[in-house]
């Protein structure tokens, strides 16, 4: 396995300015101080915060900054945000955490640490290597990872950047039961994120029978953690990924265990929340045109990622679009 990228020099990183509360902003109670968190701060447990789940890696701390700063930018409560970290195990938590200290002083913030180990058993390749990270799958396990005080949380990529109040969103109705919410993509085919093998199999197949299930994706998601955690849905995601080691049912990595799993039983978001696919398609990464419709989110999933195609002077022209939020001092940063 090569070795990880080197995180970006703290010395070329820019700090991001301080945000301040709105007068409307609900403050956060002292009553409901975290008892795991030695009166740091009582953000990380209070129900008025907005709780933000992101992974942390070296080779996509750069975009996580961006993700972080347009986050802040666009909320009018950006203090009582609460940011919840997942990094490897096998990582330097403490130059991550100094990285993010660095460009964001004031920022809440925690670092988990997730055992690689206790997926990567799990994990069966992909269609591209990227896609077989240990840490692509820590989104199963945030439900286990982040406190019990946290009862609702808005998951995000890395290779993202908001241009809406992250609020909107984490405020989306769940209804009385459902776990999740996210916009959906019911125009996509379906089928096609499983194998013949899943299909011809009645068994498998049923899975679907009284659900009308439609493709989702997992970079943008509010999550119930307290109906996670009672329907112990990372248990159902494992079961599935066992049934992959043993016959090929999909190919591509942590997405279809959650299809699996949620498809037809989440509430849908609208699409603005998502405009996803900026990136270019997993092979090739060709440029791609915003979808149709106002734009809340703009996630560069796919091959290709915005700040390597501005460093080797081969943008697309959405790149322009997340330069701004870029917080390292290259020739291609745009003032915000």
């Amino acid at each position: 396995m090569p070795p990880p990228p080197p995180l970006p020099s703290l010395n070329n990183s820019k700090k991001a300015p301080q945000f301040y509360n709105s007068p409307g902003c609900p403050s956060i109670d002292q009553d409901e101080i975290d008892p795991e968190s030695d009166g740091d701060s009582t953000v990380f447990c209070s129900e008025h915060a907005v709780h933000v789940a992101m992974t942390l890696d070296a080779a996509y701390i750069r975009g996580s900054m961006a993700a972080i700063l347009s986050v802040l930018q666009h909320t009018s409560c950006p203090q009582n945000i609460a940011f919840h970290f997942v990094a490897s195990a096998s990582a330097s938590t403490s130059l991550l955490r100094a990285a993010i200290s660095s460009s964001f002083p004031c920022l809440n913030f925690r670092v988990y640490t997730f055992d690689d180990s206790s997926v990567s058993r799990l994990i069966s390749t992909s269609i591209r290597s990227a896609l077989d990270c240990p840490l692509n799958y820590a989104r199963s396990y945030l439900a286990n990872i982040i406190p019990l005080c946290v009862r609702r949380v808005v998951y995000l990529d890395s290779d993202l950047v908001l241009v809406d109040d992250i609020a909107k969103l984490a405020a989306t109705p769940l209804g009385e039961q459902s776990v999740l919410a996210a916009p959906e993509y019911c125009n996509a085919n379906f089928t096609s994120y499983f194998t013949p093998t899943f299909w011809s199999n009645p068994s498998l197949s049923l899975t679907f029978a009284d659900r009308k299930p439609c493709y989702f994706n997992t970079g943008v998601m509010v999550i119930d953690l307290d109906r996670w955690r009672e329907g112990d849905y990372t248990t159902k995601i494992e079961e599935w990924m066992e049934l992959q080691k043993r016959i090929r049912i999909y190919e591509l990595g942590s997405l279809p265990p959650f299809l699996l799993v949620f498809a037809g039983d989440i509430v849908p978001v609208d699409h603005r929340w998502n405009q996803h696919g900026l990136g270019g398609d997993n092979f090739r990464g060709l440029c791609r045109d915003l979808h149709p419709g106002p734009a809340s989110l703009l996630h560069w999933s796919g091959k290709g990622k915005p700040w390597a195609r501005l460093d080797a002077n081969r943008p697309c022209p959405l790149d322009a679009l997340w330069a701004p939020y870029d917080l390292l001092q290259t020739p291609f940063a745009l003032d915000s």
